[in-house]
Protein backbone atom coordinates (compact mmCIF):
# COMPACT_ATOMS: atom_id res chain seq x y z
CA UNK A 1 0.00 0.00 0.00
CA UNK A 2 2.58 2.48 -1.08
CA UNK A 3 -0.03 5.34 -0.99
CA UNK A 4 -0.59 5.07 2.89
CA UNK A 5 3.15 4.82 3.38
CA UNK A 6 3.73 8.21 0.97
CA UNK A 7 1.35 9.95 3.18
CA UNK A 8 3.64 9.07 6.14
CA UNK A 9 6.27 10.00 4.57
CA UNK A 10 4.92 13.35 3.03
CA UNK A 11 3.99 14.61 6.69
CA UNK A 12 6.51 17.28 6.22
CA UNK A 13 5.72 18.56 3.14
CA UNK A 14 2.16 17.96 2.25
CA UNK A 15 1.07 20.33 3.86
CA UNK A 16 3.49 23.32 1.92
CA UNK A 17 2.34 21.45 -1.36
CA UNK A 18 -1.05 20.92 -1.03
CA UNK A 19 -1.08 17.49 -1.95
CA UNK A 20 -4.40 15.03 -1.15
CA UNK A 21 -4.48 11.69 -0.84
CA UNK A 22 -7.14 9.24 -1.16
CA UNK A 23 -8.33 6.53 1.28
CA UNK A 24 -8.20 3.77 -1.43
CA UNK A 25 -5.70 0.92 -0.61
CA UNK A 26 -3.01 0.53 -3.32
CA UNK A 27 -1.04 -2.00 -4.22
CA UNK A 28 0.65 -4.32 -2.19
CA UNK A 29 3.91 -2.84 -0.82
CA UNK A 30 7.22 -4.61 -0.08
CA UNK A 31 9.56 -2.62 2.34
CA UNK A 32 13.21 -3.62 2.20
CA UNK A 33 15.91 -3.00 4.24
CA UNK A 34 18.93 -3.65 6.89
CA UNK A 35 18.77 -4.76 10.32
CA UNK A 36 17.76 -1.39 12.34
CA UNK A 37 16.91 0.42 9.35
CA UNK A 38 13.51 1.64 10.65
CA UNK A 39 11.29 -0.97 9.45
CA UNK A 40 9.25 -1.27 12.44
CA UNK A 41 9.17 2.36 13.02
CA UNK A 42 7.62 2.98 9.40
CA UNK A 43 5.18 0.14 10.16
CA UNK A 44 4.04 1.13 12.95
CA UNK A 45 3.68 5.23 11.76
CA UNK A 46 1.45 3.47 8.37
CA UNK A 47 -0.44 1.76 11.02
CA UNK A 48 -1.47 5.04 12.86
CA UNK A 49 -1.82 6.69 9.76
CA UNK A 50 -4.25 4.12 8.25
CA UNK A 51 -6.08 3.84 11.93
CA UNK A 52 -6.70 8.28 11.72
CA UNK A 53 -8.78 7.09 8.67
CA UNK A 54 -11.88 6.53 9.92
CA UNK A 55 -12.13 3.24 7.99
CA UNK A 56 -11.44 -0.39 9.59
CA UNK A 57 -8.83 -1.61 12.10
CA UNK A 58 -5.22 -2.56 11.11
CA UNK A 59 -3.83 -6.06 11.53
CA UNK A 60 -0.08 -5.93 12.91
CA UNK A 61 1.43 -9.34 12.39
CA UNK A 62 4.63 -10.11 13.99
CA UNK A 63 6.90 -12.90 15.14
CA UNK A 64 7.55 -10.79 18.72
CA UNK A 65 5.86 -8.49 20.78
CA UNK A 66 7.54 -5.37 20.34
CA UNK A 67 9.51 -4.00 23.21
CA UNK A 68 8.61 -0.30 22.95
CA UNK A 69 6.28 1.31 20.72
CA UNK A 70 8.22 3.40 17.44
CA UNK A 71 7.86 7.36 18.42
CA UNK A 72 6.90 9.42 15.65
CA UNK A 73 3.95 12.34 15.20
CA UNK A 74 1.71 13.39 18.21
CA UNK A 75 -0.73 10.96 16.27
CA UNK A 76 1.31 8.35 18.37
CA UNK A 77 -0.43 8.91 21.48
CA UNK A 78 -3.97 9.29 20.34
CA UNK A 79 -5.63 6.47 22.57
CA UNK A 80 -8.20 6.10 19.91
CA UNK A 81 -5.85 5.50 16.98
CA UNK A 82 -4.09 3.12 19.10
CA UNK A 83 -6.72 0.66 19.92
CA UNK A 84 -7.81 0.01 16.42
CA UNK A 85 -4.38 -1.30 15.85
CA UNK A 86 -4.54 -5.43 16.63
CA UNK A 87 -1.37 -7.23 17.26
CA UNK A 88 -1.02 -10.47 16.54
CA UNK A 89 2.50 -12.70 16.97
CA UNK A 90 2.04 -16.52 15.05
CA UNK A 91 5.51 -17.78 16.39
CA UNK A 92 6.18 -20.22 13.57
CA UNK A 93 5.33 -20.07 9.67
CA UNK A 94 2.76 -22.81 10.49
CA UNK A 95 0.98 -20.91 12.87
CA UNK A 96 1.28 -17.79 10.27
CA UNK A 97 -0.21 -19.66 7.24
CA UNK A 98 -3.12 -21.19 9.90
CA UNK A 99 -4.08 -17.17 10.84
CA UNK A 100 -4.26 -15.97 7.16
CA UNK A 101 -6.12 -18.97 5.96
CA UNK A 102 -8.54 -18.96 8.77
CA UNK A 103 -8.80 -15.15 8.12
CA UNK A 104 -12.22 -15.49 6.30
CA UNK A 105 -13.72 -17.06 9.38
CA UNK A 106 -12.98 -13.91 12.00
CA UNK A 107 -15.73 -11.81 12.99
CA UNK A 108 -16.17 -7.88 13.00
CA UNK A 109 -15.02 -5.02 10.83
CA UNK A 110 -12.35 -6.57 8.47
CA UNK A 111 -9.26 -4.31 8.27
CA UNK A 112 -7.86 -1.25 6.26
CA UNK A 113 -4.68 -2.57 6.48
CA UNK A 114 -2.80 -5.81 6.71
CA UNK A 115 0.89 -5.21 7.81
CA UNK A 116 3.67 -8.03 8.45
CA UNK A 117 7.17 -7.28 10.06
CA UNK A 118 9.87 -9.81 9.81
CA UNK A 119 9.05 -11.57 6.83
CA UNK A 120 12.56 -13.03 6.97
CA UNK A 121 11.86 -15.22 9.93
CA UNK A 122 9.17 -16.73 8.29
CA UNK A 123 11.11 -18.07 5.43
CA UNK A 124 13.98 -19.17 7.58
CA UNK A 125 12.27 -22.54 8.01
CA UNK A 126 11.35 -23.11 5.07
CA UNK A 127 12.88 -20.85 1.92
CA UNK A 128 10.64 -22.88 -0.25
CA UNK A 129 6.99 -20.85 1.34
CA UNK A 130 8.09 -18.07 -0.25
CA UNK A 131 5.94 -18.15 -3.11
CA UNK A 132 2.69 -19.97 -1.19
CA UNK A 133 3.76 -16.88 1.35
CA UNK A 134 3.21 -13.84 -0.97
CA UNK A 135 -0.11 -15.37 -2.76
CA UNK A 136 -1.75 -16.16 0.79
CA UNK A 137 -0.61 -12.49 2.16
CA UNK A 138 -2.43 -11.14 -1.19
CA UNK A 139 -4.77 -13.62 -0.93
CA UNK A 140 -5.71 -12.07 2.56
CA UNK A 141 -5.85 -8.86 2.04
CA UNK A 142 -8.14 -9.39 -0.98
CA UNK A 143 -10.43 -10.81 0.48
CA UNK A 144 -10.51 -8.29 3.79
CA UNK A 145 -10.91 -5.86 0.60
CA UNK A 146 -14.24 -7.39 -0.51
CA UNK A 147 -15.21 -7.09 2.90
CA UNK A 148 -14.87 -4.01 3.08
CA UNK A 149 -16.88 -2.70 -0.12
CA UNK A 150 -15.85 -0.56 -2.94
CA UNK A 151 -13.99 2.05 -3.06
CA UNK A 152 -12.10 0.98 0.16
CA UNK A 153 -10.35 -1.98 0.38
CA UNK A 154 -7.47 -3.10 2.47
CA UNK A 155 -3.76 -1.91 2.03
CA UNK A 156 -1.21 -4.73 2.38
CA UNK A 157 2.92 -3.76 3.94
CA UNK A 158 5.38 -6.35 4.25
CA UNK A 159 8.65 -6.25 5.67
CA UNK A 160 11.73 -8.09 4.55
CA UNK A 161 15.26 -7.60 6.09
CA UNK A 162 18.10 -8.04 3.60
CA UNK A 163 21.56 -8.00 4.24
CA UNK A 164 24.36 -6.11 2.14
CA UNK A 165 26.29 -8.93 0.86
CA UNK A 166 23.60 -11.89 -0.34
CA UNK A 167 23.63 -15.16 -0.99
CA UNK A 168 22.42 -16.70 -4.15
CA UNK A 169 19.43 -18.19 -2.65
CA UNK A 170 18.40 -14.89 -0.77
CA UNK A 171 18.81 -13.05 -4.31
CA UNK A 172 16.35 -15.46 -6.05
CA UNK A 173 14.15 -15.50 -3.05
CA UNK A 174 14.20 -11.70 -3.07
CA UNK A 175 13.41 -11.38 -6.95
CA UNK A 176 10.23 -14.05 -6.39
CA UNK A 177 8.89 -11.95 -4.12
CA UNK A 178 9.18 -8.86 -5.94
CA UNK A 179 7.08 -10.04 -8.63
CA UNK A 180 4.56 -10.43 -5.98
CA UNK A 181 4.93 -7.11 -4.62
CA UNK A 182 5.90 -4.55 -7.76
CA UNK A 183 5.47 -1.80 -5.53
CA UNK A 184 9.01 -0.92 -3.36
CA UNK A 185 10.35 1.06 -0.40
CA UNK A 186 14.51 0.60 0.13
CA UNK A 187 15.74 1.74 3.11
CA UNK A 188 19.03 2.66 3.69
CA UNK A 189 20.88 3.78 6.83
CA UNK A 190 22.60 7.16 6.23
CA UNK A 191 24.15 8.78 8.84
CA UNK A 192 25.42 12.71 8.03
CA UNK A 193 27.48 13.32 11.40
CA UNK A 194 28.55 12.12 15.06
CA UNK A 195 25.56 11.78 16.99
CA UNK A 196 23.06 12.02 14.06
CA UNK A 197 21.12 8.49 13.24
CA UNK A 198 18.69 8.52 10.12
CA UNK A 199 17.90 6.89 6.47
CA UNK A 200 17.53 7.61 3.54
CA UNK A 201 13.79 5.75 2.29
CA UNK A 202 12.91 5.54 -1.42
CA UNK A 203 9.56 4.50 -2.55
CA UNK A 204 8.89 3.18 -6.04
CA UNK A 205 5.02 2.56 -6.40
CA UNK A 206 5.94 0.37 -9.02
CA UNK A 207 4.96 2.73 -11.91
CA UNK A 208 1.77 4.35 -10.87
CA UNK A 209 3.36 7.32 -9.58
CA UNK A 210 7.20 8.75 -9.70
CA UNK A 211 9.74 7.44 -7.48
CA UNK A 212 10.42 9.55 -4.05
CA UNK A 213 13.03 9.59 -1.95
CA UNK A 214 12.89 11.30 1.91
CA UNK A 215 15.46 11.85 4.19
CA UNK A 216 14.10 9.59 8.16
CA UNK A 217 15.88 10.91 11.31
CA UNK A 218 15.68 9.75 15.07
CA UNK A 219 15.76 12.00 17.86
CA UNK A 220 17.84 10.87 20.89
CA UNK A 221 14.43 11.12 22.28
CA UNK A 222 13.16 8.49 19.78
CA UNK A 223 11.02 11.15 17.77
CA UNK A 224 10.69 10.33 14.06
CA UNK A 225 10.74 13.13 11.14
CA UNK A 226 10.94 13.03 7.70
CA UNK A 227 11.84 15.68 5.19
CA UNK A 228 11.94 15.25 1.43
CA UNK A 229 15.56 13.93 0.09
CA UNK A 230 17.41 17.25 -0.55
CA UNK A 231 19.03 15.56 -3.74
CA UNK A 232 15.69 14.55 -4.72
CA UNK A 233 15.56 14.50 -8.69
CA UNK A 234 12.50 15.24 -10.85
CA UNK A 235 13.88 12.28 -13.11
CA UNK A 236 12.78 9.06 -11.82
CA UNK A 237 15.71 7.03 -13.41
CA UNK A 238 18.35 9.17 -12.52
CA UNK A 239 19.19 7.61 -9.17
CA UNK A 240 22.19 4.79 -9.07
CA UNK A 241 21.11 1.45 -8.16
CA UNK A 242 18.37 0.64 -10.80
CA UNK A 243 19.66 -2.71 -10.87
CA UNK A 244 18.75 -3.84 -7.08
CA UNK A 245 14.66 -3.21 -8.27
CA UNK A 246 14.37 0.42 -6.91
CA UNK A 247 17.47 -0.15 -4.50
CA UNK A 248 19.20 3.47 -3.08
Amino acid sequence: MAETLRRVLNQGSSAESGEEYTAEAGPPLLLLGGPGSGKTALLFAAALEAAGEGRGPVLFLTRRPLQSLPRGTGAALDPLRLQKIRFQYPPSTHELLQLLCSAHEALGPAPSLLLLDGLEEYLVEDSQEAAYLAALLLDTAAHFSHRTGPGQGCGLIVALQIQEEEESGDGLQLSLLQRYFPAQCWLQVDAPGPGQRGLRACLDSGGLSPRAEWWVAFRPDGEMTITPWPTQSGNPNSDKGSSSGGQP
